[in-house]
């Protein structure tokens, strides 16, 4: 048992053991979880067709599994595009970035960077683990804000494009799926 009268014995034993501080939060905003883009009953049309047409050469092919794919891949472009996103609420702390109950610490968060969709800010950022991309959205809160305080800890610089998404950005230029926008 410690002793109440006498607790700066043990200070010297504890000297070089770095304290832990607790968490506190700088910034709080709260956002939609993710983009969300109302579409029309054309664009499902076009996208239930090209996968039928896609359902018919796999079933040619006899890849059947790939056929389950294709229907569960539609069905999620489905959902997420009538679904509008819930509101959650993201933190920037001392210990890193806290987006509803996840927190990613600074150690593992690499660069970040501001990209535009569907009319929406996100701040991107790099962590080193599953997610290895963040996406938060901005909602009301200043770029400058979230720029001047994440700068103090990580790297402002967006990467370049992966070749998968540059084919990606490729398809959507060539194959517009929604004709309004």
């Amino acid at each position: 048992m410690i002793p109440d009268t006498d607790e700066s014995r043990y200070a010297d034993y504890f000297q070089d053991i770095p304290k832990p501080r607790s968490e506190e939060v700088i910034l709080e905003w709260d956002a939609p979880s993710r983009p969300f883009k109302k579409r029309n009953r054309q664009y499902h049309t076009t996208v239930l067709t090209i996968a039928i047409l896609l359902s018919l050469i796999l079933f040619f092919a006899g890849q059947v599994l790939t056929i389950a794919v294709v229907i569960a891949v539609v069905f999620l472009g489905y959902v997420m595009s009538t679904i509008p996103p819930h509101a959650i609420i993201n933190k920037i702390t001392s210990y890193g970035i806290r987006s509803e109950d996840n927190l990613y610490y600074w150690e593992e968060l690499g660069r970040f960077w501001f990209d535009k969709k569907y009319d929406e800010k996100i701040l991107h950022v790099e962590v080193g683990r599953f997610p290895h991309r963040l996406a938060l959205l901005l909602g009301q809160t200043e770029e400058d804000v979230l720029t001047e305080i994440i700068s103090e800890v990580l790297l402002q610089q967006k990467p370049t494009l992966t070749s998968t998404e540059k084919f990606a950005e490729w398809l959507k230029k060539k194959v517009p799926l929604d004709l309004d926008s």
